[in-house]
């Protein structure tokens, strides 16, 4: 059997519109956005999708809203292992300015693999929690086989196309992901129960990883991120 992803970025925000480290933040859609997010729609509009996952930041489920509108009852579930990279102490900090400042470092911190900046994320720590998504998806999909709509941020797509577009690394460090466009990709499963599981069931057996709303640094106790970097 095959289940299609449908992996796209949310639409572009204010923090996007102004240049600004996004991270953790939770900055709302821009018109712009809301127009790009529309786009998306109507490229899905035909699409049958039957799970939707998205991280808890509001610009991800807006955007996965608009989405799923011309759908109906379809569970949606909130993992933040798609949740963007962590910014740490540069979130909210303009990116012009930073890179004016200290360009060697600005590259280091934006296209770098393992350098993360000051109590946030690097890209390879982010690409450390997204695999394990991938990876319990693929499995529970063997139990509840299905289409499935993901709205992830510009760092947590990078490496899910790594994967399914088989990118090399430096690859996936140079691509830069729309806002207005989905990914299709087609999963080859091999159901274990021969049908398709009640929602209920489905909602109880996948295991999320949802950091709180308070906590903005990667590197705060109460980051459930912690247990995959």
């Amino acid at each position: 059997m095959i289940c299609n992803l449908f992996v796209f970025r949310h639409a572009e925000t204010t923090d996007n519109s102004n240049q600004i480290f996004s991270g953790w933040r939770d900055p709302d859609l821009t018109s712009k956005g809301l127009l790009q997010a529309q786009e998306v729609a109507q490229q899905l509009e035909q699409e049958k999708i039957d799970y939707a996952f998205t991280s808890h930041l509001l610009r991800a489920k807006r955007t996965l809203e608009i989405v799923l509108k011309p759908h109906f009852n379809v569970p949606v579930f909130v993992d933040d292992r798609l949740i963007e990279r962590c910014y740490g102490t540069l979130q909210g900090k303009s990116k012009i300015e930073i890179e004016a400042e200290k360009p060697e470092w600005f590259a280091k911190v934006h296209r770098g693999y393992d350098f993360a900046p000051p109590e946030g994320e690097s890209l390879k720590m982010v690409e450390s929690r997204t695999l394990p998504f991938i990876v319990q998806l693929e499995s529970w999909l063997q139990q509840n086989p299905g289409n499935v709509a993901i709205s992830c941020h510009g760092n947590s797509m990078r490496p899910i196309r790594r994967v399914f577009e088989h990118l090399s690394l430096e690859q996936m460090l140079q691509i830069e992901n729309p806002q207005d466009k989905a990914m299709k990709y087609a999963l080859h499963i091999h159901p274990v129960n021969g049908g398709e599981a009640e929602d209920g069931r489905s909602k109880k057996d996948w295991q999320s990883v949802v950091v709180p709303s308070s906590v903005k640094l990667a590197t705060d106790p109460q980051n459930p991120l912690k247990q995959f970097y």
